[in-house]
């Protein structure tokens, strides 16, 4: 199914639609301020692994999550005074902050050395879609395994028609990946590059 939202305003009852469909343990596909994202509840075990099958990733790389607020972090990771000061001035934005996770966080989400991908992107649909469901969800970028990325959201539909349950036309997004940046033990270490602008940390 192909949903669209405003993303300047999304309509409350396609948002709750969606969530209804993610609740129910389904995959769906929406805009981010990097790339168009796939996800699910990080509680549903097997929607995660539904989408380690789509992904055809490794499952000692765990995905990364959005929470829909710096408030929000701090239930599902180890957030340190210098952490938190640096992503307030950052968020919300393109970029993932490695964190130790908390005790929320399921095994599946966590890195052998028990730490989190965490993202508040600067896009008000994925933001409404966790704030509404009250759980942060999954995010990995909407590509084929061969790397080529969907920026269309009508050709991710056609092509993940059989595996995502519903596709949120949330408009054009950015096209760029995010800047990921771990910040354990307060030592910030620049992991990629991407679209936030990382300058703070250097």
């Amino acid at each position: 199914m192909l949903l669209k939202i405003n993303p300047q305003n999304p309509q409350d009852r396609q948002i709750d639609r969606a969530v209804d469909i993610i609740r129910k343990g389904g995959i769906i596909a929406y805009p981010t301020d990097t790339f168009y994202g796939i996800g699910c509840d990080i509680m549903n075990k097997k929607a995660i692994e539904k989408i380690y099958a789509i992904k055809q990733r490794n499952k000692n790389k765990p995905f990364s999550f959005i929470c829909s607020d710096l408030k929000n972090i701090s239930q599902y990771a180890k957030v340190s005074n210098f952490a938190y000061r640096n992503m307030k001035r950052l968020l919300p934005g393109p970029y993932t902050f490695v964190l130790a996770g908390s005790k929320l966080v399921p095994k599946i989400m966590l890195t052998k050395r028990k730490t989190a991908g965490i993202r508040v992107p600067d896009n008000k649909i994925a933001l409404a879609l966790a704030n509404e469901l009250g759980y942060p969800i999954l995010s990995t970028s909407a590509t084929h395994p061969n790397g080529e990325v969907f920026d269309d959201p009508s050709l991710l539909h056609d092509h993940f028609i059989k595996t995502i349950d519903v596709v949120i036309d949330g408009g054009p997004v950015p096209g760029f990946p995010s800047s990921v940046v771990s910040l354990i033990d307060d030592i910030p270490e620049i992991i990629r590059n991407g679209a936030g602008d990382v300058d703070i940390f250097e």
